[in-house]
């Protein structure tokens, strides 16, 4: 038996626009999708300590650049090839005028997104779903997706 993962997501706006990751690792499971930024915990992290330092790792905001950070909701990833993934999702709001150099970073190719768009990129099929709960309401939810290889095979969604 695998232990499950536990992990962070964040999804930061400035205006109608939102920061992403095109993930460019070989042998990642989310090579060439496009994610929000974040990551594993690290031992003794809470979930936003995690989210602080991912975010601040892979693009360089730090916490104090961040407005109206919310925790919004807990995704479990079912995968057949994978394991179980715990993901903490958040949401927050880049300071206005501060100007974020996008340079990529060794996890992949960030970008601003308008939030328009996000639906056409690639990712994963139960992300659609996320963004649903993320920018269509502002209840904390909690998501349960189960993946066969790649494909979505089963989905709940509970909005609190």
């Amino acid at each position: 038996m695998r232990l499950p993962n536990l992990t962070t997501l964040i999804y930061i706006t400035r205006g109608d626009e939102c920061l992403f990751i095109r993930k460019t690792r070989e042998n990642d499971m989310n090579h060439d999708k496009w994610l929000g930024i974040g990551g594993h915990f690290e031992d003794g992290e809470s979930p936003e300590e995690c989210i602080c330092r991912e975010t601040e790792e892979e693009t360089g905001i730090t916490r104090e650049r961040l407005t109206d950070l919310s925790l919004r909701g807990i995704v479990t990833f079912v995968s057949d090839e994978y394991g179980t993934e715990y993901m903490h999702v958040f949401t927050a709001v880049l300071e206005p005028g501060y100007e974020l150099p996008i340079t990529g970073c060794d996890e992949g190719e960030l970008s601003w997104v308008s939030l328009a768009d996000i639906r056409k990129l690639p990712v994963w099929e139960g992300d659609l779903l996320m963004f649903d709960c993320l920018f269509g309401s502002r209840s904390f939810f909690t998501l349960k997706l189960t993946y066969d290889g790649s494909r979505l095979a089963g989905h709940n969604v509970k909005l609190y």
